[in-house]
């Protein structure tokens, strides 16, 4: 058995943010969404091909805030957030876990689904006054650990949640033998528990928009909850391709491996995201080198944007000036192109002039309604001759 290894990346990681901070309640809800896909592809066959073949497994579960190794994640985050200089404490935390491995003719894969549901506390640095805005700690935001964590289940026993491998090793132990001493172990032992990509994308570069739809004294016939009544809402988000942030693709890396035949082991996540809603006007600020929002209760006066740009209201107003400008200069050019082509009317022979006569009875036949016009001037001859030939040939031996 000999093994080789084609490619070597260092993986980068998914997740996703959701969460709603209110600068005068103690607690927010943060749901921080963790996904992974590895793929083992067996096209030519082999030992591993024949043991994943047609074979489906699953383990999940959820942990509440009262299981040991639950406790034990939400010391390891805390603590790692202290060393990272937040202030922000998770108060409790819910795991929900879900893992799921497929077999095919041509490939195996495994679907990693991790959900950290967390109540936060300590987030508010300091309350609003009149001549100041609330400061909100906003630097937690990537959770993320290295470390294996197990947690205890009825139902599947100990479960470790945090490295890929382990879910090889609990329910298809011989492929997990199998693969233990390649170079596929690097990428199958990445931590899933990781927000780093969401921890370093500045918040300057996140989609920023307000709603000021709370300030509104019917603002309770739009079904908006009580708690955001009289108030704007700031939301930030990031995971869209833009200038600010660039191009957002899945993330694939790739080990081959050779045993009996060569496998492909491939890990593919999508692209980092966030949405983080703030009750009230939120401005990203710093402070101790950490991010923070400045939040008021009432956006700036004569602050008129709902989008990523700052488009004050004089800006707007100057915008719909220069387009009334240009609608005027369009109506006066156009009036001056109608004045200069007035009286050139048609071209050609003037109708006053045009005499009609009846032609049918000429014609040899019964009388009808048929005619022909010529045109009434000095030389009648030459005219009608000239509108005989403006009716086109005629047949030999036709005489007008």
């Amino acid at each position: 058995m000999f093994v080789v290894l084609t490619s070597c990346v260092t993986p980068a990681f998914a997740a996703q943010l959701d969460v709603r901070l209110n600068p005068a309640k103690d607690d927010a809800t943060v749901n921080m969404r963790y996904q992974r896909t590895i793929f083992i592809e067996y096209e030519n066959g082999g030992n591993i091909a024949n043991l994943l073949k047609n074979k489906e497994f699953t383990t999940s579960f959820t942990a509440d805030r009262n299981n040991p190794g639950v406790i034990s994640l939400m010391n390891i985050l805390n603590q790692k957030l202290s060393d990272t200089g937040s202030v922000t404490r998770i108060k409790y935390l819910d795991v929900e876990y879900d893992a799921h491995l497929t077999g095919r003719n041509l490939n195996a894969s495994v679907d990693y689904k991790i959900n950290l549901i967390a109540t936060i506390h300590n987030f508010l640095i300091r309350e609003y006054s009149d001549n100041s805005p609330a400061l909100v700690d906003i630097s937690w935001r990537g959770l993320t650990t290295e470390a294996p964590i197990v947690i205890n289940t009825s139902e599947f026993g100990d479960v470790e949640i945090n490295m890929p491998i382990s879910f090889l090793q609990n329910n298809v132990n011989n492929v997990y033998n199998l693969l233990s001493n390649t170079t596929a172990m690097e990428l199958l032992s990445t931590p899933i528990i990781n927000a780093d990509g969401i921890k370093n994308q500045p918040l300057t570069n996140w989609h920023f928009l307000f709603d000021p739809t709370g300030i509104n004294v019917d603002a309770s016939t739009f079904g908006l909850a009580d708690e955001i009544s009289g108030f704007v809402v700031s939301s930030f988000t990031m995971g869209e391709s833009s200038i600010r942030e660039g191009r957002q693709v899945e993330k694939v890396f790739e080990n081959l491996i050779k045993l009996d035949e060569e496998y492909a082991i491939r890990s593919i996540e999508s692209a980092d995201s966030g949405n983080v809603f703030v009750v009230g006007f939120a401005a990203v600020d710093k402070v101790d080198s950490g991010e923070v929002f400045g939040v008021s209760p009432q956006s700036p006066e004569g602050y008129a944007t709902t989008s990523t740009g700052g488009f004050p209201v004089m800006i707007i107003y100057g915008m719909a000036g220069m387009a009334g400008i240009g609608a005027i200069a369009i109506l006066f050019f156009s009036s001056r192109q109608l004045k200069k082509e007035a009286g050139q009317g048609q071209q050609g022979i003037d109708p006053s002039r045009l005499r009609a006569r009846s032609t049918s009875s000429e014609a040899g036949g019964y009388q009808t309604v048929r005619g022909e016009a010529y045109i009434a001037d000095e030389n009648n001859n030459n005219n009608m001759s000239d509108a005989s030939n403006n009716r086109g040939s005629m047949p030999k031996g036709w005489k007008p």
